[in-house]
């Protein structure tokens, strides 16, 4: 028997944990043990325990930082490494006919996944470059704030009055050109699987465009891909005061060729953006036409 295997890809801060606890309550199993709460993701980042501590395990082998925003440009796991990738594969195989993960540094190693799971589906979801910068520093900054915010209240008024907004301007300088490298790495290697992959074994979607389209993409999963669901609605779990907003990134001082490069990487993900939009519309109308055949 062939499972049904849907791998939920996308970099940090893309909207991932938002859909996979989405697909969660919809029944679909994303893993036993789930990394809890934490800054930035008070509802739960839903990620797979095991693929989390794995992918963060090849990382430091590899001597890379394990939060996978300081990535090289390609990088492939050793062959002890893809044995242990086979068999965490193997046992959720063995457990589950249907099952999913969600961990962002999957998009690291997605040349070896595809080889691994040649019959596995891909929901791909992606957001632009400068919300993802945005919200990473945003996500970064609230753990400086929270330390500040736990000290004696002479800390507190000097922290706010004083000190907070130097901080925050020294923490974007710092780390804003970095994450958006990192954002570039994480969608170049989206962008090069969907150019390998058929059409049919995956969908790119916007998170932005999740609550409209909640029940089309369910509809996809459900007939397209057999996935057996049982239907929520998205906004059971979207929560629009926790989404940070675009931030205009060209004033303050990125690299104008990263920035460039960046705009041309997200042109070419809008282009599968868009194929996968009219594949949704396609069998939104065929639904439609069943119904009034019906």
């Amino acid at each position: 028997m062939v499972n049904d295997v849907l791998v939920i890809a996308g970099m940090h801060r893309s909207g991932t944990s938002l859909i996979t606890h989405w697909l969660h309550d919809c029944g679909l199993q994303v893993g036993e043990r789930l990394v809890g709460v934490g800054t930035g993701n008070v509802e739960g980042h839903f990620e797979d325990e095991d693929f989390f501590h794995l992918h963060q395990q090849i990382l430091i082998d590899k001597g890379v930082h394990p939060d996978g925003l300081q990535p090289p440009e390609a990088m492939t796991p050793s062959a002890r490494e893809q044995a242990q990738m086979r068999s965490l594969i193997a046992a959720r195989n063995s457990s589950f006919p249907q099952w999913g993960w969600k961990e962002p540094r999957t998009c690291l190693f997605l040349e070896t996944y595809s080889a691994l799971l040649p019959q596995a589906k891909y929901l791909v979801l992606l957001r632009d470059h400068q919300e993802v910068v945005h919200s990473l520093l945003k996500r970064d900054f609230a753990l400086l704030d929270q330390r500040y915010q736990a000290k004696s209240w002479p800390y507190r008024m000097a922290w706010k009055y004083f000190y907070r907004s130097m901080r925050l301007a020294r923490h974007r300088r710092k780390h804003r050109e970095r994450y958006l490298q990192a954002w570039l790495v994480y969608n170049r290697m989206i962008l090069r699987m969907l150019d390998q992959l058929p059409q049919h074994r995956y969908l790119v979607v916007s998170y932005k465009s999740m609550q409209s389209q909640c029940a089309e993409v369910f509809n996809f999963l459900s007939s397209r891909w057999s996935f057996q669901l049982q239907y929520k609605k998205f906004a059971s779990v979207y929560r629009s005061e926790l989404i940070s907003r675009k931030v205009d990134m060209a004033p303050i001082g990125v690299d104008p060729a990263l920035l460039a490069e960046a705009r041309q990487v997200g042109a070419s993900l809008q282009g599968y953006l868009q194929r996968s939009q009219r594949r949704l519309a396609a069998m939104s109308a065929a639904s439609v036409d069943d119904r009034v055949c019906a």
